[in-house]
C-alpha cells in the first residue's frame, strides 16, 4: 500500500468510526469539501500536514492517534505498488 492510499483509508476509517461523512468532516475541520474529495479520488497526492492536523482537531484526536494505525507500520509503505 502506498502512503497516499494509507492516508485515504485512515480518513475513511475515522469517518466511519466517528459516524461522520467526509463532507461533514471537512466542514468540522474548516476545510473545503473539495479537499477531502481530492484526497479520496487521488487528485491530492500529498495531503499536507496542516490538512491532516485540521482533520485530527475536528475529531479531537492527535496526529499520533491518526498515524497510530497498522497501515502506517509497513516498512514498504513508500514503495509503489
Amino acid at each position: 500500500m502506498q502512503l497516499e492510499a494509507a492516508i485515504t483509508q485512515r480518513i475513511y476509517d475515522l469517518c466511519r468510526q466517528f459516524g461522520v461523512t467526509p463532507n461533514k468532516l471537512a466542514t468540522m475541520a474548516g476545510l473545503p469539501s473539495g479537499t477531502i474529495k481530492s484526497i479520496f479520488y487521488g487528485k491530492s497526492k500529498n495531503p499536507g500536514t496542516r490538512t491532516i492536523l485540521n482533520l485530527c482537531q475536528a475529531l479531537n484526536i492527535t496526529l499520533y492517534d491518526f498515524f497510530d494505525d497498522p497501515s502506517f507500520k509497513n516498512p514498504d509503505l513508500a514503495e509503489n505498488d
